[in-house]
């Protein structure tokens, strides 16, 4: 049945953050710790603070970064550029996840809260380069990150994408909300599934659930 429920999918959306790689790389742990970094140093705070507020603007605004922002005036691109200074060395090529990606009809982007060129190294370790049509960070959304509709409808005019002929794959399942409403196929990519309304299929294994589809 999952093949028939993506029939008419002409748009293939994908995260990049635990959803192109296995959790268990843990390389947003990396980019955790280099935003509590960055917090402390900016706002002349102790660890412990800072963790607190980059946790909590992630809540409230989505993305530390547009907490900051708001809160602070903080520009994004060297906040970017610190976060996303990290070691990629946990990460390996798949490629039966980019045979299962470049086999999926019509047009395949991804999506992320991070930036673009960060996205670019993420794909190359992971032997996704040249896989996708089109890869959009959070600044071709004018920094507004997910969750917020303005920031879908941002990319997804940018990028010609009709959404009742889209599918979404997200880990984060705050992120499939907007998707949802807009009249995209969502897809959770994620250890334990989530019982929110809004999300149609739950998978902890992308490379597997895309087997089926192709």
């Amino acid at each position: 049945m999952t093949r028939t429920h993506f029939s008419h999918v002409k748009h293939w959306v994908f995260d990049l953050d635990n959803t192109l790689y296995p959790v268990e790389a843990r390389l947003f742990d990396q980019v955790r710790a280099r935003m509590t970094d960055y917090v402390m140093d900016k706002l002349k705070l102790g660890r412990s603070e800072a963790d607190r507020l980059r946790h909590d603007y992630w809540r409230r605004y989505g993305t530390t970064l547009a907490g900051l922002m708001q809160e602070h005036g903080i520009e994004p691109g060297p906040y970017l550029a610190h976060v996303h200074d990290i070691s990629f060395d946990t990460l390996v090529p798949d490629a039966v996840l980019a045979g299962h990606i470049a086999g999926l009809p019509g047009r395949r982007i991804v999506y992320t809260n991070g930036s673009a060129a960060y996205a670019a190294r993420v794909l190359a370790a992971r032997g996704l380069s040249g896989v996708f049509d089109a890869v959009y960070g959070v600044e071709h959304a004018g920094f507004r990150p997910k969750p917020e509709r303005a920031a879908f409808e941002t990319v997804f005019a940018r990028d010609g994408l009709q959404a009742d002929l889209a599918a979404m794959f997200e880990d984060d399942p705050r992120n499939l909300t907007e998707p949802h409403a807009m009249g995209m196929r969502t897809v959770h990519v994620a250890p334990e599934r989530d019982a929110g309304l809004h999300i149609h299929h739950h998978t902890d294994d992308l490379s597997g659930f895309l087997a089926k589809l192709v």
